[in-house]
């Protein structure tokens, strides 16, 4: 089954995406959501143009914008490698929601969604859901966590840097990075 079907299959089982029945057990999925104080539409334009995202997501190295279905992703892995992969938007409803899934032969078969969802006087609440295989099995998958490379960790950080750009226009970060220290000593 392809990494698009088994997405598909999950958007119609009504259990939460981490008790899904319908997950393979060779295939890790995260599912992480945050509250965001901002409208659902200017939080969907922000994240439809792919180019954005390497300003939040950490592990990203390059994204390159093939056509306005397409791009095409370098991120870091364990131990210094990098895997990549083409991203091909297969939903898309304005201001409500994106689903993606990789080309054929990634580097990393995946797929997901990102949903943007009214919160009333509190914003959007914005739901992330990805499906990887990890290179390696449940080994890699160990790996991937000690080096703090796992997408379930990475959505988690990921997403809250998110919030923190679009609510405040920066993202927060150690009070004194190594950059700041050199400011502050030249």
């Amino acid at each position: 089954m392809t990494s698009d079907a088994k997405l598909e299959q999950r958007q119609h089982d009504d259990a939460p995406a981490t008790t899904s029945k319908t997950t393979q057990p060779d295939r890790a999925l995260s599912a992480e959501a945050v509250t965001i104080n901002r409208p659902a539409q200017e939080l969907y334009d922000f994240w439809r143009d792919p180019t954005n995202l390497i300003q939040v997501m950490e592990n990203i190295l390059s994204i390159e914008q093939i056509d306005s279905t397409r791009s095409r992703w370098t991120v870091k892995a364990p131990a210094g490698r990098t895997v990549s992969w083409e991203a091909v938007i297969t939903d898309d409803v304005p201001g409500e929601r994106i689903t993606w899934q990789s080309a054929e032969g990634a580097d990393v078969a995946n797929s997901g969604r990102i949903e943007f969802r009214d919160a009333g006087d509190r914003g959007t609440v914005v739901r992330a859901i990805i499906a990887y295989d990890p290179p390696g099995g449940a080994i890699g998958q160990f790996f991937a966590k000690l080096f703090q490379r796992e997408p379930r960790l990475q959505s988690r950080r990921d997403l809250r840097r998110f919030k923190h750009l679009m609510e405040t226009g920066e993202i927060a970060t150690a009070a004194r990075t190594r950059k700041r220290v050199e400011e502050e000593t030249n």
